[in-house]
């Protein structure tokens, strides 16, 4: 392609606090509609807001994961527009002084890094919901949302590639999540974005017009809809046209962008300080107690687990992609002393399990302790690895102890040397045929005698001594 895509995100994360930004009122989903409201967020005349604190904090918190300046003031502006789920007919945002800026993430693909600056991070009111009647010409307003605290993470315009604007957006997705201030749910709304997209000659420095896109509730949507949009304008570009600045709406179901309305700039909001807000004085001892504050973020983790674990890139980015999967892996390799086997097993058995009933790590019935001592179990030649699959299904079915399985299903491994030479012999002797075969060159049927040998002894059999003594005795003429 004769141009090369110029991206630009914003990203908006609803904060986890219990109540609104302004209000006291609660942030939970799915409430009946307007049931979370009270004069303050519904706008009403003689209110006056008052600010969350934890708001601030989680705002600084993503501010200083993101390697963002933390200004030591900034203060609230209202942002003009009127819309139906727009109570007041402004919104409660940040403008000229935001609370932080000049930060940046780095991403990673194909091996390599990038970085990607973000402009700035800043505290915000969300709006309402509108709902329409689908057989009616009507729309309906829900205000539960209204008031609810966002962030808005604002980027550079730095990505090349929908495949470096995915990467950039499950970055920032990892850290909210993992700095437990956002869900990160897609779905019910609480992180989404907003793209800015232009072409422009390759090699040139001049910016193209842009056009916004909205309505995207997926990674999946995200680079659809702007690999539809970049061909898009591709295609006016090539016959000669000019792209309108517009902001434009994703339609997933028809995988192609529609216009929505011409592009707003700044001056069209009208931004000025809201009058009922004091300005908000951020001192370095607040700062340090948030960085205090900060966990291992989990790009740091990864390499640590790589370094530390000695374990592939892969295991290590499976096994950070949460909070708590991290630390459940850890407890298991500690415990166990044993990190590679302990992550096979927990990206192996254990996350299928969980995968099959749409389970979190946190409610897991196989504790890591638990895991730990079966892994334990198995290197000391107590239970066999066959054995340990049967026993972990028992493990997650009814959160038992892998001793309290064994005991119950008799599942001890055979490991008496004598013992298993008598079975092995009655097997070879039962197996005539297959003897005289296997002796005359037919070196594959070894595998056959180790299976009867397990049958023999209902897979409890120590795998590497049956191997030994059918060697041993398969040998002998």
């Amino acid at each position: 392609m004769p141009y090369e895509p110029v991206i630009g995100l914003e990203v908006h994360a609803q904060l986890l606090t219990e109540t609104k930004i302004f209000c006291s009122c609660s942030t939970q989903f799915g409430a009946e509609p307007n049931s979370h409201t009270c004069p303050v967020c519904m706008g009403m005349p003689g209110v006056l807001p008052v600010l969350n604190r934890k708001v601030v904090e989680y705002t600084m918190k993503m501010a200083l994961a993101t390697h963002c300046r933390i200004n030591e003031a900034c203060n609230f502006a209202r942002k003009n527009y009127f819309y139906p789920d727009l109570p007041k007919g402004y919104q409660i945002s940040q403008y000229a002084q935001p609370l932080s800026e000049h930060g940046y993430v780095d991403i990673e693909l194909d091996g390599g890094k990038k970085r990607i600056g973000i402009t700035r991070i800043h505290m915000e009111e969300d709006a309402g919901k509108l709902l329409h009647d689908e057989h009616l010409p009507s729309s309906y307003v829900d205000l539960n949302r209204t008031g609810v605290p966002l962030i808005e993470i604002v980027s550079e315009p730095d990505m090349r590639s929908t495949d470096e604007a995915v990467a950039y957006l499950k970055r920032l997705h990892e850290i909210l999540v993992y700095l437990e201030i956002c869900d990160g749910n897609m779905e019910e709304g609480s992180f989404r974005c907003d793209a800015n997209v232009s072409l422009r000659p390759r090699g040139e420095m001049m910016f193209g017009t842009r056009t916004e896109l909205k309505n995207m509730n997926s990674f999946r949507n995200v680079q659809r809809a702007l690999d539809y949009e970049i061909k898009r304008q591709q295609c006016i570009l090539e016959s000669g046209q000019d792209v309108i600045q517009e902001t434009r709406l994703w339609d997933d179901s028809k995988g192609e962008t529609q216009s929505m309305r011409g592009k707003e700039e700044a001056h069209d909001y009208r931004y000025f300080p809201d009058p009922d807000l004091v300005p908000i004085v951020i001192d370095n001892a607040w700062t340090e107690e948030m960085k205090k504050s900060l966990p291992e973020l989990p790009l740091e983790k990864r390499e640590r687990f790589i370094r530390d674990y000695q374990i592939p890139p892969y295991d290590a980015g499976v096994l950070t992609s949460s909070r708590a999967l991290a630390g459940y892996f850890e407890e298991v390799a500690r415990l166990s002393g044993k990190p590679k086997i302990a992550s096979n097993w927990v990206m192996g058995d254990v996350l299928r399990f969980l995968n099959e009933e749409k389970r979190d790590i946190k409610e897991c019935p196989v504790l890591p302790g638990s895991l730990a001592e079966m892994i334990q179990l198995i290197e000391d030649g107590t239970i066999s690895g066959k054995m340990a699959k049967d026993i972990i299904v028992e493990m997650y079915r009814t959160g038992k102890s892998p001793q309290a399985v064994i005991e119950e299903k008799g599942m001890i491994q055979i490991t008496d040397e004598g013992t298993l030479e008598k079975t092995v012999a009655e097997v070879i002797a039962a197996n005539p045929t297959q003897l005289a075969q296997y002796r005359g060159g037919k070196e594959k049927l070894f595998g056959y005698f180790v299976g009867q040998v397990m049958k023999a002894t209902q897979g409890k059999a120590n795998p590497q001594l049956i191997n030994e003594l059918l060697k041993e005795m398969l040998a002998k003429e």
